[in-house]
């Protein structure tokens, strides 16, 4: 079975060894060291009880019939409080004269810091070798229960920063077209560089609006687009009600979707249940993500289960035992795919309250 858990101390080896498959454009988890030391460091001290202001949760899948780490994902609480967080805005000018009839709409990027403060899903990748059996959607809507077990932690609003197009040979067009005038550096050096911070974005970036029509046209196909490895992953998101709002990245010109954390699907429709144990339990053909409303002790899998009457949720015994849950603790549940609960959408108890609930 594949399990979800926050990543621990135990896991610095597997996060060096996924830091090392990300590949150029993968800005969060770049195979440097010292990079990656920091950020196993922050996420270890980000799950207590009163987190930083930049907490940062990651999240691991684990093979547990191996033990083998194989994916990782990550939340962060808020973004652009401690450093700027750069992108570009994609608006329309108009230029137009009556009396020489003419009419022009052009595109321009707009470097703004419109997004500070909000909450990021960010450092999502699987090894090449589990890309199948939904691990991908398992990987991807995981931290979304978190957000629904653990709203006071984050923003109201959350970000994801797609991954931008580049080809075979890891060169990004918009780069080319853009960045590289500014930087006079080739993309994966400054792709290390924005692992490490972002101050110099500042320093070297026009503050005034840059004409898309003036870019190659290379540079112009790929604004907004996601990298062919990431697709799945937008697509993943867009289901859950992400949305592409016009912001891009300002190096890879990579999408950002956006969304208010109470409008996510499996936010919004997520129940609890009490769970109860059972050897042998008839289910239908629906996958549901099932995951503890723990912090440090968090687990999300997907599988089959049972209901009973409107307040229990039927799992079996290997279920129970690697998401460490015993006959009476709370699980929330939610279906993998949109689909409504039907008839599961009723509060079962005063003890587990609608994910719903207003926030402090």
């Amino acid at each position: 079975m594949m399990i979800i858990r926050p990543i621990t101390a135990k896991d610095r080896d597997a996060l060096w060894h996924i830091a090392n498959k990300t590949g150029p454009g993968f800005t969060s988890l770049q195979p440097n060291p010292d990079a990656v030391k920091q950020k196993l460091k922050w996420a270890l001290e980000s799950l207590v009880d009163t987190p930083p202001d930049e907490a940062l949760y990651l999240f691991v899948l684990e093979d547990t019939r191996t033990g083998q780490v194989v994916g990782i994902c990550g939340i962060e609480s808020a973004v652009g409080l401690s450093a700027p967080w750069y992108n570009f805005k994609v608006s329309t000018h108009v230029h137009a004269s009556r009396e020489l009839d003419v009419y022009s709409r052009l595109d321009t990027l707009n470097l703004c810091n419109d997004h500070t403060g909000y909450s990021e899903l960010c450092t999502l990748f699987l090894d090449q070798e589990y890309r199948h059996s939904r691990n991908g959607q398992l990987l991807s809507k995981s931290r979304l229960l978190f957000l629904a077990a653990h709203p006071d932690r984050f923003s109201e609003n959350i970000i994801a920063e797609m991954r931008g197009y580049s080809d075979n040979n890891g060169q990004s067009p918009f780069w080319e077209g853009l960045g590289r005038h500014f930087f006079a550096m080739d993309y994966e050096r400054a792709d290390r560089h924005v692992s490490q911070g972002k101050a110099f974005i500042a320093e070297l970036m026009p503050r005034h609006p840059i004409y898309v029509n003036l870019l190659p046209e290379q540079a112009q196909a790929v604004i907004g687009n996601t990298h062919d490895n990431t697709t799945a992953a937008r697509r993943i998101l867009e289901s859950e009600g992400f949305r592409y709002t016009g912001y891009v990245d300002i190096f890879d010109a990579g999408p950002l979707l956006e969304s208010s954390i109470e409008d996510i699907r499996a936010v919004r429709d997520s129940r609890l249940y009490k769970v109860k144990i059972k050897k042998n339990i008839a289910t239908d053909s629906t996958n549901w993500l099932m995951a503890s409303d723990q912090l440090k002790e968090f687990r999300c899998t997907m599988g089959q289960l049972a209901f009973e009457g409107l307040e229990y949720a039927c799992i079996s015994p290997e279920q129970a035992k690697i998401m460490l849950l015993e006959e009476g603790d709370y699980m929330r549940v939610v279906p993998l795919y949109n689909r409504l609960l039907q008839h599961h959408t009723i509060k079962p108890t005063n003890a587990a309250p609608y994910l719903n609930q207003d926030r402090k």
